[in-house]
């Protein structure tokens, strides 16, 4: 099944990269010849028209001088860069809607594609203690209209590797983690999702440094994104991404396999609700 595209008449940046894609052709220009005067790739260029990565304003300006195109792209930078998310997520949260493969590792919580509401509520309002409900309310919707990309019954494609710990971390929100671990049972059962638990046993491991998504997409180059406490940092360099792709692929090689990695979660997921768990 195709991605999902980016409706130009409904997402700026999808009209900023269908406008980039005819003023680059009409200027004789390919995506590298573009993309060597702005001091970045080919494929930047090219994420850049198939709306993946967001168009910054100095890099709008400099499109506008080398395309002539009287401060179109300027003036439209900053409509294209509105996000309902926190700024060093934006882009990576744009880009995962377009993805066509999803490989999370996660260290710490359950990723926000797999959260039930009352994980994503009690996270967030740990996040923010003294966020008013309102606030609450916005941060959680936001992700759950997030998870909407598990409807569709094929895409993306998601593989989570999880730390045992993420299973573990119930404080007294117990009966809230032991409903999301179902959750993620379910989708693992109905065949959405591939999930991999990272086992204590395993000892120090290539990810104990944080987490990691790689996406893929069709008919753009794969990005890989780091997230840290209110920071985060998206990549495209073909190298820099494939050194992370080795280090997904050495958590898998680390973690349990799928089935084993279904029992632990709904063992767990049993203790929590029989209160046996210490």
């Amino acid at each position: 099944m195709p991605p999902k595209p980016l409706d130009p008449s409904t997402s700026p940046r999808a009209l900023l990269g269908a406008e980039l894609r005819v003023a680059r052709e009409r200027a004789g220009l390919t995506q590298a010849e573009l993309g060597e005067p702005l001091f970045v790739s080919g494929s930047f260029i090219g994420q850049l028209e198939a709306g993946t990565r967001r168009m910054h304003l100095d890099i709008a300006r400099r499109i506008d001088e080398i395309l002539k195109t009287d401060g179109f792209f300027a003036r439209n930078c900053e409509a294209a860069a509105k996000s309902k998310y926190p700024d060093h997520f934006a882009e990576a949260a744009e880009a995962e809607a377009l993805a066509t493969g999803i490989r999370e590792y996660a260290p710490l919580i359950i990723p926000g594609l797999l959260q039930t509401e009352a994980y994503a509520r009690a996270i967030c309002r740990a996040y923010q203690p003294t966020a008013t409900e309102d606030v609450i309310d916005e941060l959680v919707k936001n992700r759950l209209d997030r998870a909407a990309l598990l409807d569709d019954p094929t895409t993306p494609l998601m593989w989570c590797v999880l730390d045992e710990a993420i299973l573990r971390r119930a404080g007294e929100h117990t009966a809230v983690l032991a409903e999301n671990l179902r959750h993620i049972a379910s989708l693992i059962r109905s065949r959405r999702i591939i999930v991999q638990v990272l086992p204590f046993s395993a000892g120090l491991h290539a990810g104990l440094l944080g987490s990691l998504k790689l996406m893929t997409f069709d008919g753009a180059p794969p990005l890989a994104y780091i997230q840290g406490m209110g920071t985060g940092q998206l990549f495209d360099d073909p190298a820099t991404v494939a050194k992370h792709r080795l280090t997904y692929d050495l958590l898998t090689a680390n973690a349990l396999s799928p089935r084993e990695s279904l029992a632990m979660i709904e063992s767990v997921a049993e203790d929590f609700e029989n209160d046996q768990h210490t």
